[in-house]
Order: structure tokens, then sequence, then C-alpha cells
């Protein structure tokens, strides 16, 4: 006689088999994720198909691609187990305190977002913040990230978006290259050695970008590029060259005495700073607490 299963599910092991497969569209990653053989997942997944009726993955050569039923079968997972995993980690805390967890990128979060947590963990001893920090493009894309700042138009793909701030854009060097180096027009700035930082976002501004916002004819540049933009600031720190600064970033630096605006040429910057946080579930009320805090804040 057949165990009638209280919620009509499938086995737990297939769904889970076939999640991951369909995250990597791979069998062989699945099976690295869940420590078992590309023969194990392969068997899982043929079992979901027979049960269901469908088949889940067109196997191409070399490749998976899913089917309309295994979109749609892909999706539910993703959001059920996203929603268990923020459930989990809610009530996996230590002395009763709530958590709280938030990613950005590593200028982010040491020019802007510690300088200010202090006064969000004075007034909320009780929540337990984590941080994941990340300038890969995908690095912030873990379920386990409540909230998300991020710089870009506000749309992102099954995120909610609230504003943060605008910012402006600005040549930014240190005080001896500064002196060094005499600027009174774009073409001067433009003759100097220039720190781009490039490969993080496509949506980042550039030394062409900004030339070209700023009125200044196209022209041949000399250009030092970085996937970092901290280490371009601790590159124009000492007197390596000149770097795009965003306000919002490098104005402490410039308080500091580290660097100075080089020139009274400066844009808009064409983005926008955002909270975001995930469409698919809601907020815990750790996360809601920290995101509103975050846009109380001045810029």
């Amino acid at each position: 006689m057949m165990v009638r299963r209280y919620y009509s599910l499938p086995s737990l092991k297939a769904l889970a088999a076939f999640e991951a497969s369909a995250r990597h569209l791979s069998l062989t990653k699945a099976a690295e994720e869940l420590n078992v053989t590309p023969g194990a997942i392969s068997k899982q997944v043929r079992m979901l198909e027979d049960e269901l009726g469908n088949p889940l993955f067109l196997r191409r050569h070399r490749a998976l691609e899913l089917t309309r039923e295994g979109e749609t079968m892909s999706a539910a997972l993703r959001e059920g187990f996203e929603r268990i995993s923020s459930t989990f980690r809610q009530l996996k805390t230590s002395g009763g305190q709530s958590s709280v967890t938030i990613g950005c990128t590593m200028a982010m979060a040491h020019l802007w977002l510690m300088p200010r947590m202090g006064a969000f963990w004075a007034n909320h001893q009780d929540i337990v913040v984590d941080h994941v920090i990340s300038d890969h493009s995908r690095g912030l894309d873990r379920p386990d990230i409540d909230l998300r700042l991020r710089y870009g138009s506000g749309e992102w793909p099954d995120e909610l978006s609230a504003k943060l701030y605008d910012d402006r854009i600005f040549p930014v060097a240190s005080p001896d290259f500064a002196r060094e180096h005499s600027v009174e027009t774009l073409d001067d700035l433009a003759q100097l050695q220039l720190l781009s930082v490039e490969g993080i976002d496509w949506d980042w501004t550039t030394w062409a970008d900004f030339f070209r916002e700023a009125g200044c004819a196209e022209r041949r540049l000399n250009v030092r590029r970085f996937n970092s933009h901290v280490i371009a600031l601790q590159a124009a720190r000492t007197g390596q060259g000149v770097v795009l600064g965003w306000a919002s970033l490098v104005t402490p630096l410039i308080e500091a005495g580290d660097l100075v605006q080089l020139s009274d040429a400066e844009i808009a910057a064409p983005q926008s700073y955002f909270v975001t946080w995930s469409a698919r579930r809601p907020l815990s009320r750790p996360a809601t607490i920290l995101r509103d805090w975050l846009l109380s804040l001045d810029d």
C-alpha cells in the first residue's frame, strides 16, 4: 500500500537534485554541489520526470535546456527553497538575537556603509548584521543575502528596490600629485595618467564616459585599468594618477586629506544607489528595520 504524502509532493531528494541541476544547467555541477555522482542526479531527475509525466530538460549535446515545465518547476522550487533558507537562518540564532545579511561591494562597504553602521548597532543591539562583500558581478546573487546595496538603474530581475541617493562624479588625486600637475582645463586633465575602474559592472562610469559627458572631444587617453575601486583609490592616494571619485565614497578620503578634487569638472552620476531585496519573499523584521534605517540616512 502506497503511503499518502501529506503535501502530495514527490521525493524531496529528487526535487533538490532537479533544482540544483536547473540552477547550474549541469548534472555534473549539481552532483558536485550535492556531493553525489552525476549518475545519481540523473536518476533522481528521471524519477521526477516520470512521476510528473513530462520532461523537465531538453538534453542537448553537452548541455541541458529547461522545458517550459522545467522552467515553471525551477522557479517554484527556487522561491520555496529561498523562503525556507531565510526562515531557517532567522531561527538559527544565538542568545535570542535576530540576524540580517547585507551585501555590497568592497568600496561601498569600506567607504560608505561601515562608517555609518556604528549608529545602527548602538540603537539595535538585539540585531546581528552579517556582511557579504563582493566585487564580482554575480557575487551578491546569493539567496542568503537579505539586502543588497547596488549602483544602477533601480531595475534588477526578481528584486524590489528603493533609492538611497543620487551622486556626483569628479576627478581626485593625492595632494602631492595635485601640486605637481596643474589642471586648468579638461585637456590638461586628459593628458594625465588616468586610473579607471572597469569590469566590475558595466554601468560604472569610465573616463571616456566622463569626458564625453563633460563636453570634451574624444581623444586618446593614458589609462591604467583596475577591477577594484578600492585598489584604484589606493593607487591614487599614493600619487600614481587620477581616479574618478563618486562623492559619496571619496568625501571621507578628501576630509582626511588623503585625496583632493583635482578639477572643478564634475558630472551627475548617470545611475543611483539603491537598497534592494527579493521580490519572491517577504523581508524579516530585522531586515525591514535595517532597510528603513538605511533609507533614513542622508547620503
